[in-house]
């Protein structure tokens, strides 16, 4: 519903904005002042809120042909307009006013082609971090105030002739108008002159950052690479890896392809290499390198798939009963590394083409730190985790996500409990796709912040309620403070069972119980939620009082999905990186 109002908003102000510039031009060529001005306001109001709270909708304009420029050019027509009708200037003073516009135009499209030559000159074909690549040399680049206002930006400032044209019309003189008309195109002139001069900068110089990535692989001679070519938002699922590579003791580097993404990976103290272009990628000499592992499977891993002579292994991000985790992609591999049996199972009831003995079972090595049942010093406030996972690309699955129909009853009822404290943490891409999913997300956050909660928390000190939307707290981290879990059919209940604590797992579309955990196998250990969230209130008094009947079940459970226990599967996954390099 909010979603839907503010698409409707948005196309009001599209229209408004529309009316405003024809009655702006209709009232330059008669010289009305008062509708001219008023029509201005309306057309520079709704233009910022396009810019800003609607761009969505403005995207629209774009595609329609009534694009920013198109718009501004209207505007600076009626500006002329409104000058020579109402103020009536000589011959000379009329050229003045007509030509202030177009050469700042002309300026603008000047700036804009001395920026788009200075960026590509600019623009590293490599991102490095924690590589010493030497002293590559680097091209001047300007400030950032002139690349704020270069290319079709620029006109943005003729937004000042508008109260310059009623000031000039009011009082029957055109110097308001040429005055403010001087000032942009002298701010343009200054601009333009920026923009060459470091373009004149860097002319002959490149970057040296590919000669010097070359030398450094040379030198180095790293075994181990983590290949991710996914973008910023899908990045956590690269970051979960980094502390593993890092512990396997083998030389390792990551390498990615997307710029946003190299930005976002989280800290870690392993080479990490960036190159977007496919054919700069596809020259590095990667000839060293015997194990590749691929965390997602996405178009650009072809561009390593490619390499010889190295095994070619799928981690994954997570083992879960979603069709994602037995994407028929897999079988381009050499091997597919799963936590357990579970994963070896999955993958031989889908019949996508994966051979069973090009699976291997590895464990979670990234769950070392998650404390099993009783091992963390114990909270006396009972804490509920509920993590949903996002929505994910089709329509027609309702396992994907309980947060759209159950999310609101699930955390309204836990609010209510009394004695509880509600962890919220979704999914890093909850609304990405879906507005329905954003709108509840945000309805939770307010109610959390209503109950006295953090709505952005950054830490999972004291006892109130949170709700955790950033990179830290990670959820590892939220798992040793949680006591109970609510989430959906993910990865995130593979790797909570790594606790031994109780967890529920919502099914939104009230299979009957018996169908649900055999479709399901995550679920054969948890309490089940139908989507009216009846069972809520029971299985929070069963569990806070102590007295769980599933406790047995999760701990076969653990086995199956994770592997034996009593043994490190940090220990299992360095064993196998030690096999394909060795």
């Amino acid at each position: 519903m909010f979603s839907r109002v503010r698409r409707q908003q948005g196309i009001a102000i599209v229209g408004a904005v529309l009316l405003a510039y024809g009655i702006m031009v209709l009232a330059g060529v008669f010289g009305w002042v008062v509708p001219f001005a008023v029509a201005g306001l309306v057309a520079i109001a709704g233009e910022f809120a396009l810019a800003t709270r609607f761009a969505e909708t403005g995207e629209l304009l774009e595609k329609g042909g009534l694009g920013l420029v198109w718009r501004q050019l209207t505007r600076d027509l009626s500006v002329v307009l409104l000058t020579v009708s109402a103020a009536r200037p000589g011959v000379d003073a009329t050229v003045v006013v007509m030509l202030l516009p177009a050469v700042l135009w002309a300026l603008a499209l000047g700036t804009g082609t001395l920026a788009v030559l200075g960026e590509r000159r600019a623009a590293a074909p490599a991102l490095t971090r924690n590589i010493d690549l030497g002293g590559s040399r680097r091209v001047p680049v300007p400030p950032a105030w002139a690349r704020q206002i270069e290319g079709d930006r620029l006109p943005l400032l003729n937004v000042l002739l508008v109260p310059a044209a009623v000031v000039a019309a009011l009082t029957d003189r055109v110097t308001p108008v040429v005055v403010t008309g001087l000032v942009t195109l002298a701010v343009g002139v200054v601009t333009a002159a920026v923009l060459a001069l470091s373009w004149l900068r860097g002319r002959g110089r490149t970057p040296g950052v590919l000669p010097a990535l070359h030398a450094w692989l040379a030198r180095e001679r790293p075994e181990v690479a983590l290949y991710f070519a996914g973008p910023a938002k899908d990045v956590y699922q690269a970051n979960m890896w980094l502390a593993p590579i890092e512990a396997a003791g083998h030389r390792a580097v990551v390498l990615l392809r997307s710029e946003d993404a190299f930005r976002e990976l989280a800290d870690t103290r392993l080479p990490v290499v960036c190159v977007p272009a496919g054919v700069d990628f596809m020259n590095l000499d990667l000839t060293t390198i015997r194990t590749a592992l691929y965390a997602a499977n996405v178009g650009a891993n072809i561009h390593m798939l490619r390499e010889p002579g190295m095994k070619h292994v799928f981690v994954g991000h997570g083992d879960s009963d979603k069709r994602a985790s037995v994407n028929p992609y897999s079988k381009v591999y050499d091997e597919v590394w799963v936590a357990g049996p579970a994963g070896r199972e999955r993958y031989a009831r889908a019949g996508v083409g994966v051979l069973d003995r090009d699976i291997v079972e590895i464990g979670r090595p990234q769950l070392a730190g998650v404390h099993t049942f009783g091992s963390a010093e114990a909270d006396p406030t009972f804490t509920v985790l509920y993590a949903p996972t996002w929505e994910g690309w089709l329509d027609d699955d309702p396992y994907h996500t309980s947060l759209v129909l159950m999310g609101e009853r699930i955390v309204t009822g836990l609010l209510a409990a009394g004695g509880v404290r509600v962890i919220y943490k979704p999914h890093p891409l909850t609304g990405t796709r879906s507005k329905k999913a954003g709108a509840v997300h945000d309805r939770i956050a307010a109610r959390i912040r209503a109950a006295g909660g953090d709505p952005d928390a950054t830490s999972l000190d004291g006892t109130a309620h949170l709700v955790v939307t950033g990179r830290t707290p990670a959820l590892f981290d939220c798992f040793n403070t949680t006591d109970l879990l609510v989430s959906d059919v993910s990865s995130v209940v593979s790797d909570f069972v790594q606790s031994e604590r109780p967890y529920v797992v919502a099914n939104p579309a009230d299979l009957p119980e018996d169908e649900f955990r055999r479709t399901f196998p995550t679920a054969r250990a948890a309490y089940l939620l139908s989507s009216d969230c009846g069972e809520l209130e029971k299985i929070l008094a069963v569990t806070r009082a102590g007295d769980d009947p599933m406790t047995e079940a999760r701990r076969e459970l653990k086995e199956y999905l994770l592997g034996p226990a009593g043994v490190n599967p940090m220990d299992r996954f360095r064993a196998e990186i030690d096999r394909l390099c060795g």
